[in-house]
């Protein structure tokens, strides 16, 4: 009895890992802005993967393809998510979910992106920092008026 208990948590506890390692997400911030980053992002999955490419949302970033393992013959539903960061035009946050396949693709796809976009655009733009608002000085006395 206490066999079989034990038997049941154990496989209790490998169907929740397993559950949550497949309902993981991977994710990247690319510096390259938004405009080119999702350009990438469907020349990546259409063009340089050949997979079908089922809905797409520019303004909104998010694409939804059928993605196919190199491992699988058989497709799985695929889906990017594009979020732009609250300093217009610095970063973008990338997010792949691949919900039946293992965690590693979805960081190959992105490590293939973030090659790609290295690869075609070069280095990644310097960030500049926002510029610090001048803090008011007084004005520096520069000693008795000469002519008083």
């Amino acid at each position: 009895m206490v066999v079989a208990t034990m038997c049941a948590a154990l496989v209790g506890a490998a169907v929740a890992s397993v559950a949550s390692a497949v309902s993981a997400k991977a994710s990247y911030e690319s510096p390259y802005g938004y405009d080119r980053t999702w350009n990438a992002a469907l020349r990546l999955i259409r063009v340089d993967n050949g997979w079908k490419v089922n809905e797409k949302d520019e303004a909104n970033g998010y694409l939804l393809f059928d993605y196919k393992s190199p491992e699988s013959a058989k497709a799985s539903p695929g889906s990017l998510e594009l979020v732009r960061t609250k300093d217009d035009g610095a970063s973008v946050s990338v997010l792949v979910q691949l919900p039946q396949m293992p965690h590693y693709h979805e960081q190959v796809l992105l490590d293939s992106l973030a090659a790609k976009m290295r690869r075609e655009y070069g280095d990644p733009p310097a960030h500049r920092p926002a510029p610090a608002h001048p803090v008011p000085q007084d004005p520096v006395d520069a000693g008795p008026d000469v002519g008083d």
